[in-house]
Parts: C-alpha cells; structure tokens; sequence
C-alpha cells in the first residue's frame, strides 16, 4: 500500500501494521558497526553476560528505527516530505536477538503548514511490541507530508 496523502490522515486513526521483524544478531552488530557504537552491551556477549539482562541488548536506535519503518509502507510511502523532529522517545523493555517485532501508529494530531500550503504537518504515535506482547519502544514522530495532487 502507498502511503496517505496530509488529507487522508485522521486524528485517532490507528495503524496496526502488518509487517513483522525478527531482530537477529547480525542485525544487532551490523547497526552497531555502522555507527560506530562499541558499546559492550551491544556486541559483547561475555561483558553483557554479566549484566542484570545476562545477554546482549539490541541497539535502541536501530529498535527505533524498525518501529518507525515498520509503518511506512502504510502511512507515508512516497508522501511525506520530511521528518520534523521526535520527542518522548522511550525503550521500556529490552529487545534481544530472536525477538520479533510489531508496531502500531497512531495519528495523534494534524494541522494545515502555514509556510508550505501545498504540505500539511501530522504528529504520529509509533510503539513497538515484542511477540510476548511487551511494549520495547514509542515515540512520537512529526513529519510534513505532501498534500494530494491536483
């Protein structure tokens, strides 16, 4: 599915995507590798064995991005211009390899763009889940998007 055009988007909607993702270790090290983040934690297994979660925790950045992406076949595929910012980003939980992943979005505002009348600006809600139903990361996301064409 393509994603919404600025006027398709109502407050309240809620997306419960359906693109699913098992986390893998690769996954995990490639991340960390290309981000350059040597964070124990991370990528070693003797160092985070010793930790209250006795194994790796996967990179929160990368859980960020997989929730946020997750949705962007059903939401803003080919629509949206730009992100404009995110705040109230939480990880409640952590995410470990073999996890799988889902995601929900939920459009929590929308308004007109008072400097780009052809874009309007709408605040996401974006939370992800793992299969034990654990909620391992939100946040709320704004982003411009194209209004349709004429």
């Amino acid at each position: 599915m393509a994603g919404l055009w600025f006027e398709e988007f109502e407050e309240g909607m809620v997306f419960d995507h359906a693109m699913k993702r098992t986390v893998t270790e690769t996954d995990n090290m490639s991340f960390c590798n290309a981000t350059l983040n040597p964070q124990p934690l991370h990528i070693d297994f003797h160092a985070a064995s010793k930790t209250e979660f006795g194994q790796p925790i996967v990179n929160s950045v990368f859980t960020l991005g997989l929730m946020i992406g997750m949705g962007v076949s059903e939401t803003t595929l080919g629509t949206t211009v730009g992100n404009l910012g995110m705040t109230d980003v939480a990880f409640p939980h952590p995410v470990f390899h073999g996890d799988t992943i889902s995601a929900r979005t939920t459009v929590r505002a929308k308004r007109e763009s008072k400097s780009r009348p052809s874009n309007g600006i709408v605040v996401f809600f974006h939370e992800a889940f793992n299969h034990k139903g654990d909620r391992v990361a939100s946040c709320e996301r704004t982003a411009l998007m194209h209004k349709k064409p004429k």
